[in-house]
């Protein structure tokens, strides 16, 4: 599994170091989520070293990290006021109203995690290739921003020092990797400043500040089924969140998968990074957690850092609860600032600035779909922002092929050729039908397929239309060059359908 036949000397040490950042940075992410839904931070730790362990076993790109996101957590507050509201009206309070609110949302990481594995199963992973590049490009300009923008909360109530110790780390990642990439510039980061800010007693915000986790020293995630589990009532309610969920993690992972898939220039699995997210947030139901999915810009710091096999992720994963768990205190040591510097030079190294150029030469279209993705994500929802994108560019593409013309052909007094070009479908069929002549044209005509084709059902209907015009005229139409599938389709048109051996071969969508 992890290929260790392949790695070097050199390799396992940047995997390992790689690892060690993204866990020390994945932990005020994971805390600031789990404030985001309204939960304890530890629920959002367990999620990321539970998520980011099984994900970088079994998921489709080695290296990709997972956890406790943004954008699923928006999908979630929903939900946990609702849990709320519903638990305070039987009487719940305190501790029993905080564990009731999170077996609702343990309930939505089982559902949601079935509803990936079956995503993954029926391999339909593949659909992630519909997303066009515009979207992807929105996407992760978008994202980068929003980054940056998720860090901007961490300096109120702060001075001087907090500026010092983030333009600091931002100095180091930038200068250190020119010299060498021996140590992964984020580490060098964190220690050193950290080091700085204990010795020369500093004050700034630390990890300690944001939460509490001395009482969780010692302790590791526990099984617990989720009393929810069992409730019709609260499946009902915990299902459309789940479904929301479980699409959000599917989009942003396979998304993330793309964006690394273009920095290593490698090719990953969707199909098994879907799965294998379904079967992590299943299991973080179990032990205490929340639905996540992959994370840009963790992923992004593990793949810049030299962190490429599956060996980074899990030490990544395996760091963040030996954290934790054993290392609480000199954890709650670390600086924010230090992790707010990294994360700034993440969104820098994320977003995709060639698009800059790209919007010049770009067809109009295509870059008000980049921008429109672009804002949309910043401004309401990544799942949102991809689908309105997606949406955008199958409308341009339709509405760019709807024409469809044909050059003619007298043949003698009583016939008339026409040689169609474009596609037949829904979006052509009145270009298609004004197209014709059916008055003037004489007694036989002949329409020739040879370099169209037939999309769907409303192209097979459009055609059975044209004939009926012609046989209401008492005229006779010959087709050819239709495929196999088109003339089982239209037997009951009363028309001359000819068979040539060079009959196209394919297939007409439509309705069932």
């Amino acid at each position: 599994m992890f290929n260790l036949k392949n790695y070097k000397t050199d390799n396992v040490k940047n995997e390992i170091l790689s690892g060690l950042v993204v866990a020390v940075a994945l932990v005020p992410e994971a805390i600031a989520f789990s404030f985001i839904v309204g939960v304890n931070p530890i629920v959002g730790l367990y999620t990321a070293f539970i998520l980011g362990l099984i994900t970088s076993l079994f998921g489709g790109k080695p290296g990709m990290i997972s956890g406790a996101t943004g954008s699923v957590a928006v999908v979630l507050v929903g939900l946990a006021l609702e849990a709320t509201k519903l638990l305070k009206e039987q009487g719940l309070s305190g501790d029993s109203l905080a564990i009731g609110v999170l077996s609702y949302i343990a309930l939505a990481a089982i559902l949601a995690g079935i509803i990936q594995m079956l995503f993954g199963l029926l391999k339909f992973g593949k659909f992630i290739r519909l997303v066009p590049l515009p979207a992807i490009y929105g996407f992760v300009n978008g994202l980068a921003i929003v980054i940056a923008l998720a860090q901007l909360k961490f300096f109120i109530g702060e001075g001087w020092q907090m500026y010092a110790i983030v333009v600091a780390s931002m100095v180091i990642m930038y200068i250190m990797p020119k010299f060498t990439k021996a140590i992964p510039a984020g580490l060098v980061a964190i220690v050193l400043l950290t080091l700085v800010v204990y010795f020369l007693h500093i004050d700034t915000k630390t990890i300690g500040d944001l939460a509490n986790l001395a009482q969780f020293k010692g302790e590791l995630p526990k099984f617990n089924i989720p009393p929810t589990l069992f409730s019709l009532d609260a499946i009902k309610m915990v299902l459309p969140y789940a479904v929301i969920a479980a699409l959000v993690g599917l989009i942003e992972s396979l998304l993330t998968l793309a964006v690394l898939d273009e920095l290593s220039g490698t090719r990953g699995s969707g199909n098994k990074e879907s799965f294998a997210l379904g079967l992590g947030n299943f299991t973080c139901g179990f032990f205490g957690g929340m639905p996540g999915c992959a994370m840009i810009g963790q992923s992004v710091i593990n793949y810049t850092s030299g962190g490429l096999g599956r060996l980074s992720s899990f030490v990544a994963s395996v760091g963040l609860i030996i954290l934790v768990s054993f290392l609480t205190d000199t954890l709650q040591l670390i600086p924010v600032a230090v992790l707010v510097g990294i994360m700034f030079m993440v969104s820098i190294g994320t977003f995709e600035w060639s698009s800059f150029s790209h919007l010049k030469t770009m067809p109009k279209e295509d870059a008000f779909i980049m921008v429109a993705v672009t804002i949309i994500t910043i401004f309401f929802d990544l799942a949102i922002a991809v689908i309105i994108g997606s949406i955008l560019a199958a409308l341009v593409f339709a509405w760019k092929h709807a024409k469809i013309s044909a050059n003619t052909k007298k043949l003698g007094k009583n016939a008339k050729l026409y040689q169609l070009q474009g596609p037949l479908f829904f979006g052509s069929v009145d270009s298609f039908a004004d197209t014709f002549n059916p008055k003037d044209d004489p007694q036989n005509i002949i329409i020739d397929f040879k370099n169209t084709r037939v999309m769907d059902a409303s192209g097979v209907e459009a055609i059975e239309k044209l004939i009926k015009k012609y046989n209401d005229l008492g005229k006779k139409v010959t087709l050819r060059h239709l495929s196999d599938d088109c003339k089982a389709t239209l037997k009951r048109a009363k028309a001359n359908i000819t068979n040539e051996e060079d009959d196209p071969n394919y297939k007409v969508a439509r309705d069932y």
